[in-house]
């Protein structure tokens, strides 16, 4: 099984991309217009999208006047610009991927928050017997340098005497090399290292200070204006979906593994099982599953400007990332 690492985050390319783009040009009917609407992943249908398939599955979407088209990606999937021009009428990003479009002068905004706790996190081989990141010296590690987590990493731990390079999203280099550290998804390689025989320990992101939301659904700030109900309308469906999707998620995993053959059953009711708990948290059980506060998208805001992803005076207003009632 092999993952995508965290973003590389409209680095490079960022400018030509938006800085060309006519929006207006390239926008099409889209969810203000009918109930047919676009939804765009960015990545290849695992349990990260249960509660989007067991929406649709279960007739969740169609029950809110909506047909959802689920479209899956890949590690280029270019969801931002594909959202931004109405390419998709909706799609999933990470947390920090929507704060440096908004800092770029892209109007997304997110209204559903899929994991309350990041899924990133680095992986070491148990057998080194570290506490700590900061016992992490020699040897290498291997880290996405151009994705905000990289980047943190990076600037708050020492790493004596490591050997920075580029992940590939594999394990393989893990399992031959017991000095080899990895940035990781904390439900994709270490499961996958585990079926192969390696010893993975994690040290979640949360864990070591970087939390943002993760598989955050956004759309354009100009569709959340002019059509809120229909906004409202996702996201009660995408609940229900995930509601449905924790309580059995047997039906979706189904119809994702006919998508995925890359996956086996068996992987797909672990992963299942892994991410629940990043799924789930006091806000949400008080609030409703995606829900967002302020103070989280403002401390992701303080801290992309603190290791330079974004400049300080484009850096977003919190409260501008985001709708969420209540």
């Amino acid at each position: 099984m092999q993952r995508r690492q965290a973003l590389s985050l409209l680095a490079g390319s960022a400018g030509a991309v938006f800085g060309g783009l006519a929006l207006a040009a390239c926008r099409k009917k889209g969810a203000g217009a009918s109930g047919a609407v676009k939804l765009q992943l960015n990545w290849v249908p695992e349990p990260e999208f249960g509660g989007l398939y067991e929406a649709r599955a279960s007739g969740a979407f169609s029950k809110e006047g909506l047909e959802v088209e689920l479209v899956g990606g890949g590690a280029s999937s270019p969801v931002v610009q594909l959202v931004a021009t109405g390419g998709a009428d909706f799609g999933v990003v990470a947390g920090e991927e929507l704060v440096v479009a908004r800092a770029r002068g892209v109007d997304l905004v997110a209204i559903y928050a899929t994991y309350q706790t990041s899924p990133q996190g680095l992986m070491v081989h148990a057998s080194r017997g570290l506490e700590r990141v900061d016992d992490l010296a020699g040897g290498t590690l291997a880290l996405d340098t151009g994705a905000p987590f990289g980047a943190f990493v990076q600037a708050k731990f020492k790493l004596p005497g490591v050997t920075i390079v580029s992940s590939d999203g594999g394990v393989a280099k893990f399992l031959h090399d017991p000095t080899f550290a990895q940035q990781c998804f904390v439900t994709s390689e270490p499961i996958a290292a585990r079926k192969q025989g390696g010893d993975p320990k994690v040290f979640a992101a949360p864990a070591i200070g970087f939390d943002p939301y993760a598989n955050v659904i956004v759309a354009r700030g100009e569709l959340v204006r002019a059509s809120p109900e229909r906004v409202q309308a996702l996201v009660r469906a995408v609940q229900a979906g995930w509601k449905g999707y924790l309580a059995s998620p047997a039906r979706a995993n189904g119809e994702m593994a006919a998508l995925n053959r890359a996956m086996d059953a068996a992987t797909f009711g672990e992963v299942a099982d892994a991410q629940r708990p990043l799924l789930e948290s006091d806000d949400t059980r008080a609030r409703g599953l995606g829900a967002m506060r302020n103070e989280r998208w403002k401390t992701l805001v303080e801290q992309l400007v603190a290791i330079k992803t974004i400049p300080a005076d484009k850096a977003p207003a919190a409260e501008s990332c985001f709708v969420w009632p209540g």
